[in-house]
This record gives structure tokens, C-alpha cells and sequence, in this order.
């Protein structure tokens, strides 16, 4: 079920946060000019937009699944550098991180406890578009996952993903490009290259084909 992926993706995540004091909260991450709690902050965030619309019912079609969603989440510079400095200033008005943290973990424990009740078919609303909840959680957990990978960039003694977080990457990122990848890439390989988080070299771009001047595939 996507709800199981989803509670094992921010499951994941909250054992690399949990002991996490103020001192690791200002090491780096794999989002340029974000440090651990800009990172935190963001993804605290991301569990709240997570239960608003798994409360906010919507009128349908759908215009939007698990896969399409992320077509509206092209490079964009003036976006990022936005984001940066929003999520900067507001987690640092936390002045001690385990106040962020234990939002965080709240959040997100709310976040799959409501995912867990919520109908898969169920049509809800969020960022403009309407999708089913199912398709929401799987959105939400290819979120999780790849920022999981971010936050680890400056903690090399802290555990990876989940499984079936890297499992809904990798079948994400495949129908963004219309089918597998052509590379012998593992799941964490993958998921940094399509967001641009790791350049492609050479074989890799030969490889693509055509296919390599629409990475990153999101962002």
C-alpha cells in the first residue's frame, strides 16, 4: 500500500533526525545552501502541506498522478534561491533545533497516521492540481526519499533511505523518462543524477542519448 511506503520513507528520516542535536543542525547538505535544519524545516513543512490536503477533499478529474506531478518541478534558479533564504530565516527563529525536530517528528507521525485512514481513491487537492490520495502519498514519499539523501551528505555515519522509499524513486523517475534507466545505476545513484544533485559524466550522457538533455528530470 502507499500508505506503508510513505510511513516507511518518514520513518526512515526520523531515525536520522531523532538524535540529532544543535551542533549537527548547522552541518551541510545535499541542497545547495541548505544545512540540516533549513533541511528539516522544509521537510516539517512538507508533512503539514501533507495533512491539509489529505483533509481538503476535491472535485475531480484528476489532472495529476504520482509520476506527472513532478513535471511541474523544473531547475529554477530564482525559485531555489527563494526557497533558500525562506527556509534560512525560519528555522533559524528555532533557537534551540529540538524544538524543529520534535515538530518534524509530530508532523510527520500525524502526516502517516492520516495517510493510514485516508481512502487511496480519494481525490484531494494541493499545489493547484487534484490526484488521488494514494497518488499523494507515493509523491510525498519520493520527497522524503530524496531529501534523506540530502541530509546524509554531511552525516556519513547516519542510515539511508528506506527500501520502498528508493523502490517509488526509481519507478518515478523510469516514467519521467518513458522507460528504466539504460545504466547500471543503484537507487541512490539515480535519484542524485535525475535531480541534478550529481553531473553526468561523459559514458553517462553517451549512454542516455538524446534522453540525457532532459535531465534533471525534476528538481
Amino acid at each position: 500500500m502507499n500508505a506503508d511506503v510513505l510511513r516507511a520513507a518518514y520513518e526512515a528520516f526520523a531515525v536520522v533526525v531523532r538524535p540529532l542535536g544543535d551542533e549537527e543542525s548547522w552541518r551541510p547538505t545535499g541542497c545547495a545552501g541548505w544545512v540540516v535544519r533549513d533541511l528539516v524545516f522544509h521537510c516539517a513543512g512538507d508533512a503539514q502541506r501533507a495533512l491539509v490536503a489529505l483533509h481538503t477533499p476535491a472535485a475531480g478529474p484528476p489532472d495529476r498522478d504520482a509520476v506527472t506531478y513532478w513535471r511541474d518541478w523544473a531547475p529554477d534558479p530564482a525559485g531555489a534561491a527563494n526557497g533558500r533564504r525562506w527556509n534560512r530565516v525560519s528555522a533559524s527563529m528555532f533557537l534551540d533545533f529540538r524544538q524543529l525536530r520534535d515538530l518534524y517528528l509530530e508532523t510527520t507521525a500525524a502526516a502517516v497516521n492520516a495517510a493510514a485512514d485516508a481512502r487511496p481513491d480519494l481525490l484531494v487537492a494541493t499545489q493547484g492540481h487534484v490526484l488521488t490520495a494514494g497518488d499523494l502519498m507515493l509523491t510525498l514519499a519520493v520527497e522524503a526519499t530524496v531529501h534523506h539523501l540530502d541530509l546524509v551528505t554531511g552525516l556519513p555515519a547516519a542510515a539511508g533511505p528506506s527500501p520502498a522509499g528508493l523502490a517509488a524513486v526509481r519507478a518515478t523517475l523510469d516514467g519521467l523518462l518513458g522507460r528504466p534507466v539504460p545504466l547500471d545505476w543503484s537507487d541512490e545513484h539515480y535519484a542524485r543524477a535525475a535531480t541534478g544533485r550529481t553531473p553526468l559524466t561523459d559514458p553517462e550522457r553517451l549512454a542516455l542519448g538524446a534522453d540525457a538533455d532532459r535531465f534533471p528530470l525534476f528538481s
